[in-house]
């Protein structure tokens, strides 16, 4: 239902992402690809719900073979697209919808013989949902708006600027997507450590995955220090978006472990069922850090993209310090306990139904 209502706003949206472009080419360009790309929308959403509710019963193989499918179809289908048909973005974003498509597809099957399991569903357990995913779907919301407003801003400043910091999320993503699974593993963990009333096991578990994180993104860390200028010659050969491009790789080298910690400990918390805390926070430290400093650093002082990556610098390092700070103080234990206490009452009340 969700997707379906993002689906037409998106659709109704779309005109706006002309006015904040460089150029018109771009503009249109911008506009084609997303009127295509919010098609998939219902389909990524069920794509989502599938795949958090296969991991919570401590199934990771089945989405994981689902988006590797999806992926060597988006490969293939973009690829004829592109180079064949000639489609050019239109091309790129119809590959995604049906790559949404064969994953959301094949999720749906596994599940299927497995069950749906939909005897008992109360209301209530409906509005637990909602409950506990309402301040993280409003973090992340307004997350994103805070990183499309520095887009659209890099945007404006040209389109090298705005080219480098698409080369340089391309790149970061190596380091951002293991430290994200991690992530999704510590939540999911914490999550029954709560639920067994197992509470010292959380910080060990988020400890552990800190351990791991740590270790890879201090990897990255060396490899984009070491070796930013081979990477982004992969991308282009045009000296002034390399240098550019450069650059924000040598700032993303100094919050690569910073990010990690983050991801950890917003995954630690969210298993706990403490959402409001990290959820306020990412809101707080997104507006306040990045936005108003890619206007100071990146157009005030002329710094351009790298003021902006700036800002996402100190966002990040400050969230990652503060999500600690609560995990570690143990402040979490309040909601933890609530959460067991009202999934116990569940548990009651789903038996009550069953044996009547």
């Amino acid at each position: 239902g969700l997707g379906l209502s993002i689906l037409l706003a998106g659709q109704l949206a779309a005109p706006l992402l002309a006015r904040i472009t460089a150029t018109d080419a771009a503009g249109r360009a911008a506009v084609l690809y997303f009127r295509i790309r919010i098609l998939g929308a219902p389909l990524l959403l069920v794509v989502v719900a599938l795949r958090e509710a296969r991991y919570g019963t401590g199934d990771s193989r089945s989405p994981m073979v689902a988006t590797v499918t999806a992926n060597l179809v988006n490969i293939m289908v973009a690829a004829s697209l592109i180079h064949v048909k000639g489609l050019g973005v239109a091309g790129v974003a119809w590959a995604t919808v049906v790559a949404h498509a064969v994953e959301a597809g094949f999720l749906v099957v596994s599940q299927q013989r497995i069950g749906w399991r939909l005897r008992g569903v109360r209301a209530s357990h409906a509005w637990e949902t909602c409950r506990l995913g309402f301040p993280t779907g409003i973090q992340f919301f307004l997350e994103i708006g805070s990183f499309g407003l520095l887009t659209a801003m890099l945007s404006s400043m040209g389109e090298k600027d705005a080219a480098a910091h698409q080369v340089a999320l391309q790149v970061i993503h190596f380091s951002f997507l293991p430290s994200f699974a991690v992530g999704e593993a510590v939540s999911i963990l914490s999550g029954q450590a709560v639920g067994a009333g197992r509470d010292r096991q959380v910080l060990r578990v988020a400890r552990l995955g800190m351990w791991l994180v740590g270790a890879y993104t201090g990897a990255c860390t060396i490899v984009l220090t070491l070796g930013a200028p081979w990477i982004v010659s992969g991308f282009t050969s045009d000296p002034g978006l390399s240098r550019i491009a450069v650059s924000l790789l040598y700032v993303a080298a100094v919050f690569q472990i910073f990010d990690g910690a983050n991801i950890v400990a917003r995954g630690a918390l969210r298993g706990t069922g403490d959402v409001r805390f990290p959820a306020l926070l990412g809101v707080l430290t997104a507006w306040c850090m990045t936005p108003p400093l890619t206007w100071l650093l990146g157009l005030k002082l002329h710094w351009g993209a790298v003021g902006g990556w700036l800002g996402l610098c100190a966002e990040i390092v400050i969230g990652a310090l503060l999500l600690w700070w609560r995990l570690e103080r143990r402040h979490w234990l309040g909601v933890a306990e609530k959460a067991r206490a009202r999934m116990a009452e569940g548990r009651i009340v789903s038996a009550e139904v069953t044996v009547g």
